[in-house]
């Protein structure tokens, strides 16, 4: 566990640029402030977060929370398996991958994240991650604060603030492993540009995005890590809360990226079914927005 991360740290890392979308700015952040329509109000706005930031420092108004682990890691067809030890014997945890399905030109391969992760048969000793993180301890009360007082507009501003914490949290904390807890990329000295940018090894996939749309995936990687440490929790419907908050597994693999899986088809839709012990009518429901047009009717 990181309990009471620094935030003077995560407030250097911040990536400013989508904070200005929750206000429907377009731009990329230094330019947006100079920009001459939208230059003015955005630089007005991120004078407003600076100071309330300031105060969240000083007051200790929010808390950045933790929770890593590294495994021994292999997959087994499209499963990505975790385990207990170096005897690779002993699943901890495992987590059904989800492969493309659609036409590619040039005879190029349909991707599953279970492609980064050495295959057991293989014999390679390969490794893989897992993560929770939160900004978000605090931001409930903050926000009813300014509530209370009829301030939307500064509730809003923490409820965004809180949610760049958390990914500059999630960006540091990626870093840390990559030099430090897992060190496969010691000799990395990146700009906090090129952070942003991703131009690093290794990809921090998330259930519930393109590469992983499964949200109930978090439910197996919360007990992994037993993220009622860090008094992070999952709803029914797989939403964190609190919500600043981020999660998803650690992949090294130097040509590793992210893509879309895409259009579930109904005979890998039933064979995930079968891999996760849900019926298939249960995972029609987690994997609706990526069933193809016949399976979902």
């Amino acid at each position: 566990a990181v309990p009471s991360y620094d935030l003077d740290d995560l407030a250097r890392r911040i990536d400013w640029t989508p904070f200005f979308r929750v206000w429907d700015l377009k731009g990329t952040y230094p330019a947006i402030l100079s920009d001459s329509e939208v230059g003015a109000q955005a630089t007005s706005l991120h004078e407003d977060a600076l100071a309330l930031l300031r105060r969240i420092r000083r007051e200790g108004l929010l808390a950045a929370n933790g929770v890593i682990g590294l495994y021994p890691a292999n997959t087994v067809g499209d499963d990505l398996v975790l385990y207990t030890n170096e005897s690779r014997t002993e699943p901890i945890a495992v987590f059904p991958c989800l492969r493309q399905q659609f036409r590619k030109p040039g005879g190029r391969p349909n991707l599953s994240l279970a492609d980064f992760v050495a295959p057991a048969c293989s014999g390679v000793p390969d490794y893989a991650g897992a993560f929770v993180v939160t900004a978000g301890e605090g931001a409930a009360e903050l926000c009813a604060e300014f509530e209370a007082a009829g301030d939307d507009y500064q509730s809003i501003l923490a409820k965004a603030l809180a949610d760049r914490l958390a990914e500059a949290f999630a960006e540091r904390l990626h870093e840390r492993v990559r030099n430090e807890f897992w060190g496969y990329a010691t000799g990395e000295a990146l700009t906090n540009s090129q952070l942003v940018a991703e131009e690093y090894d290794g990809i921090r996939p998330a259930p519930g995005y393109p590469a992983s749309p499964d949200h109930s995936e978090k439910r197996t990687l919360f007990r992994l890590l037993g993220a009622e440490r860090i008094r992070v929790s999952l709803t029914e419907s797989c939403a964190m809360m609190p919500a600043a908050s981020v999660s998803g597994l650690y992949i090294g693999h130097p040509d590793s990226f992210y893509f879309g899986v895409g259009r579930v088809g109904r005979d890998q839709l039933e064979d995930y079914a079968a891999r996760t012990g849900m019926a298939v009518e249960e995972a029609e429901r987690w994997l609706r927005p990526n069933l193809a047009e016949d399976e979902s009717g």
